[in-house]
């Protein structure tokens, strides 16, 4: 399954998700409604991407359909002198121009021969 950051996630990419999940499990609508408590008509909303399901519920319909949810959180993004940028990039920034990267100006490639010779 594609696995996207949560900001990402909207009403249609919801939809899509819980339909796949509910289809693969082999569900009709009135069975996962039967088997979690939520109205059919809820989850159809939910699939058609007309209605946007709470966390809980979203958990509750995945789970049933055999979907572990994971929600992994990250450090956001923040706002200083002007710029957004992140700490964490900062500091690899910051570790990168200690190291300045040195290279030729043209590239050289080995020659088939001497590529063959290390395979034997």
């Amino acid at each position: 399954m594609n696995i996207k950051p949560l900001a990402q996630f909207d009403d249609r990419t919801v939809g899509t998700l819980l339909r796949g999940s509910r289809k693969f499990a082999g569900f009709s609508l009135r069975q996962l409604a039967e088997r979690t408590g939520v109205p059919r008509s809820a989850i159809s909303a939910y699939e058609k991407g007309q209605r946007s399901p709470s966390l809980s519920i979203l958990s509750k319909l995945l789970v049933e359909c055999g979907v572990d949810l994971e929600l992994h959180f990250a450090r956001r993004i923040r706002h200083r002198d002007g710029l957004d940028r992140g700490e964490e990039l900062e500091q690899v920034l910051a570790l990168a121009e200690q190291f300045p990267a040195t290279h030729d100006r043209e590239l050289k490639l080995p020659k088939l021969a001497d590529i063959i010779g290390v395979l034997k």
